[in-house]
C-alpha cells in the first residue's frame, strides 16, 4: 500500500436509483448554451455552431436534496439539465456508438454565480468562480438507460416555488447525447464515471434562501431541492 503524505480526498459517489450501489464520479462536463431558446435569452446566437464545454469539479455534485446559498454573490441562478453518466469511454469514439458508453441519466441543475460569472465574462477570464463552487450541482439518483431507454426527447421542467420557471423537451438540445460524447472524445479520453450536464431550456433566474426548487424530466420523475 502507498503511504500518503495526508489522508486522500473522499471518492465522490452518485446514488443509483433502487440500489445501494454507487457510482464513482471522475469528471464533470458541462455543455454551454445547448437549447436555442436558451441562447437567445443570453444574449447569443441560437444557430448550430461548434459546441463548448467547461468544467466543474466532481465533489461538486451533491445529492442531498439541500443547495446552500453560496457567498460572495446576490445572483444565483438555476439551470435545469440532464445528466448523462458514462460506464465506459475512450479516444475519438464514433457517433453511431456514442451511446454504448452510457450508463443512466439522471436530473441535476447546473448552479451559477450569475453576477461573478458576468464579472469574468466581461474580462475574458474563465468561469470556474461562477460555476464550480461547493455543491453547485445538485444532482438526483441516476437511473440506468437499461430502464430508462435512451432519453432523447421528453419534458424537462423546473418549478420554484411550485411556479413553473424553465420548459422544454429533450428533442430541442442542439448537440444531442451522442454528438457530445463523441466530440468531447475528440479532445478529452472518456472513462468510466464522467458526468455530462447535457445544457438547460430558458427560463433561468434567481433564487433566494427558503425557495424550493422542483427538478423534472419525463422517464426520471421529479426531485426537490431546498435553497437553504
Amino acid at each position: 500500500m502507498p503511504e500518503y503524505a495526508f489522508e486522500p480526498p473522499k471518492v465522490v459517489t452518485l446514488p443509483i436509483a433502487g440500489s445501494d450501489t454507487l457510482i464513482p464520479v471522475r469528471r464533470v462536463y458541462c455543455i454551454g448554451r445547448n437549447y436555442a431558446a436558451h441562447a437567445i435569452e443570453m444574449g447569443h446566437d441560437p444557430n448550430r455552431e461548434p459546441p463548448f464545454f467547461f468544467q466543474k469539479n466532481p465533489n461538486n455534485l451533491d445529492a442531498s436534496g439541500d443547495f446552500p446559498y453560496p457567498p460572495h454573490t446576490s445572483d444565483v441562478h438555476h439551470e435545469m439539465e440532464m445528466a448523462v453518466v458514462l460506464k465506459s469511454g475512450g479516444k475519438n469514439i464514433p457517433l453511431e456508438s456514442a451511446l454504448n458508453h452510457v450508463f443512466g441519466y439522471a436530473l441535476s441543475l447546473d448552479m451559477t454565480r450569475r453576477d461573478l460569472q458576468g464579472e469574468m465574462k466581461k474580462m475574458g477570464r474563465p468561469w470556474e468562480i461562477g460555476k464550480a463552487f461547493e455543491r453547485s450541482a445538485p444532482i438526483g439518483p441516476v437511473h440506468l438507460a437499461s430502464d430508462t431507454g435512451h432519453l432523447d426527447e421528453g419534458r424537462i421542467a423546473l418549478k420554484v416555488n411550485g411556479e413553473t420557471r424553465q420548459e422544454g423537451d429533450l428533442n430541442q438540445m442542439i448537440w444531442k447525447v451522442p454528438e457530445m460524447i463523441s466530440y468531447l472524445s475528440e479532445y478529452f479520453e472518456l472513462e468510466a464515471g464522467d458526468v455530462i450536464l447535457s445544457g438547460t431550456p430558458a427560463g433561468v433566474g434567481p433564487v433566494e434562501k427558503g425557495d424550493v426548487m422542483e427538478m423534472f424530466v419525463q422517464g426520471l420523475g421529479a426531485m426537490e431541492i431546498n435553497v437553504t
